[in-house]
């Protein structure tokens, strides 16, 4: 694509790296095939194509983004399917954050989104507020088809219809010490999970434990920034990651790590960006490149051992749901399946695959009508795989498959966790085969 930025537009380094990307795309049109919101809209404005076209004209002439603007950059998900479909290796991921910046900072939002917006930025990011808010969604829940009705007010109904009806008691994950460690990790707390499902965690830890892994607590680290990273609320996002990478470091000065554990695939894609989202910070670019570069999603830590034979003979159908960030942001597709059948279940791949289930982070609350469109899409294919039980390795797509749902829905380390000798899951059926051995699958 060609490109007219002034030098003294150019002087800055993140105009200079968008028209850099921007200068990769070659209009070929293969990012709209996979494009969940081209496939379901039909608007080339809500293509990656058609949102590169908005960027560059916002960008290059240098001007505050406007309403038809925004419309169309608040419709993108951040799935990145258009990033493993592209084939001249546009970055859309570090294009798309530029313009959410930008419109952050240029842009002057209706009241009641402003409001909703920050209310997510001030209480998603926080265990304890949004533990508090939770417990409140059940006052409000009888509202839900009233505020369903109003558009302003539709984001607060999704996170209603979103929310628990029983909130999980705070739980740390304990992880005994081994004699003889085979590794030592930190593993990443973060903030929405550890509220809506602590028992991610406790099961990671207790199946590392059981490998031999030494897990380190990092005093201070939590949520990692994503959640408002994606509302172009960059200082913030920004904090958040100064935060972690202090914390991390702290732990890797004392002893060091083999890796950060993250078993939210949404926060991994972040971490993992973490050395370019500080490149520019001369205190913090060395540090988060080594941050990013320890960053581990829990199935690609586990896949890099050799397991011993699982404990027991599951025999259940799994419809494994690859979460965009695992699949698209991590390129992480392989390994989970893996694990997942050498412990004795049988995977099957819903079709369309590589749609986003509508979740993104907090596009289910702010999108909501899309949201529902994609999440039933989803949900129909994965009932299509006749499987009893789905898993995933993302919160977000945990909570909004389920609202759709009656088929249970678990993280793949808790069947993992299962197959090597922990708890069985809450909600499971029973093994289909009796309690035995598995052969590992080739």
């Amino acid at each position: 694509m060609q490109t007219s930025f002034t030098p003294a537009q150019l002087a800055d380094p993140r105009t200079a790296h968008s028209e850099s990307i921007l200068r990769k795309c070659v209009h070929c049109g293969f990012c709209t095939a996979t494009c969940p919101t081209y496939v379901e809209l039909g608007n080339e404005l809500d293509s990656p194509r058609g949102r590169i076209y908005l960027i560059k004209d916002m960008l290059e002439n240098g001007r505050a983004a406007d309403r038809e603007t925004v419309i169309h950059i608040d419709r993108c998900l951040s799935c990145l399917s258009c990033m493993t479909t592209c084939p001249s290796g546009v970055n859309y991921m570090h294009l798309i954050d530029h313009a959410r910046a930008h419109i952050e900072k240029t842009y002057r939002r209706p009241l009641l989104d402003r409001v909703t917006r920050a209310a997510l930025a001030r209480i998603l990011p926080y265990p304890a507020r949004f533990r508090a808010a939770l417990k409140l969604a059940r006052l409000g829940r009888p509202l839900k088809p009233l505020l369903s009705a109003m558009p302003g007010l539709k984001p607060v109904a999704a996170m209603l219809e979103l929310a628990p009806r029983d909130v999980p008691a705070a739980q740390k994950p304990q992880a005994a010490r081994p004699g003889k460690p085979r590794g030592r990790v930190a593993l990443l707390s973060g903030c929405a999970q550890s509220v809506l499902d602590p028992g991610i965690n406790a099961a990671t830890a207790r199946l590392l434990s059981r490998l031999g892994i030494e897990i380190v607590p990092a005093s201070g680290e939590g949520c990692c920034g994503a959640l408002v990273h994606h509302m172009g609320r960059e200082e913030e996002a920004l904090a958040f990651a100064r935060r972690n990478i202090d914390a991390w470091t702290r732990v890797i000065e004392d002893g060091g790590l083999d890796a950060i554990i993250i078993t939210a695939s949404g926060c991994g894609t972040t971490v993992k960006d973490y050395g370019h989202m500080l490149r520019l910070d001369p205190d913090y670019a060395e540090k988060a490149r080594r941050i990013s570069a320890l960053a581990k999603d829990i199935t690609e830590y586990l896949a890099s051992f050799d397991l011993p034979e699982p404990v027991i003979t599951p025999g259940l159908t799994i419809a494994y749901h690859s979460a965009c960030s695992m699949q698209h942001g991590q390129k992480i597709t392989r390994e989970p399946k893996m694990l997942l059948s050498r412990a004795g279940f049988v995977v099957k791949e819903p079709r369309e695959g590589h749609l986003c289930c509508g979740s993104a982070g907090n596009y289910n609350i702010l999108q909501p009508d899309i949201a529902r469109r994609l999440r039933d899409r989803k949900v129909r294919n994965i009932e299509a795989t006749g499987a009893s039980v789905v898993a995933t390795g993302n919160i977000g797509c945990i909570t909004q498959i389920a609202t759709g749902t009656r088929l249970p829905i678990v993280h793949t380390v808790e069947l993992l966790d299962w197959a090597y000798g922990g708890p069985k899951p809450a909600g499971l059926p029973e093994p289909q085969q009796a309690s035995e051995p598995a052969a590992a699958a080739e």
